[in-house]
């Protein structure tokens, strides 16, 4: 990113460079977090707490493993989760 820095005198032009600085460093966000979910799995995959939920201990689904095989609760407890998430910031 610092290669691609230039000072454009025209505004629109200057807006448009820190639009796309800002989409690379929310991409690049995402992608640590992703990774340091992938190696948290791992870790769970080699302690045999895979496949179970962190709040209360039942086997996630396999359909939701499927879909998504960094998940660390049920859907019961995700869903639960989420409402009080919404509750809070809504």
């Amino acid at each position: 990113m610092k290669n691609d820095r230039a000072n454009f005198p025209d505004p629109i032009d200057r807006a448009a460079q820190e639009e796309e600085f800002s989409l690379e460093l929310r991409s690049r966000d995402r992608e640590c977090k992703l990774i340091k979910k992938i190696e948290k799995t791992l870790n769970n995959i080699e302690g045999d707490d895979f496949g179970y939920c962190e709040v209360c201990g039942v086997e996630i689904g396999i359909r939701r493993l499927e879909a998504r095989p960094t998940a660390t609760m049920c859907i019961d407890c995700k869903t639960l989760a989420e409402i009080r998430e919404k509750q809070m910031t809504g």
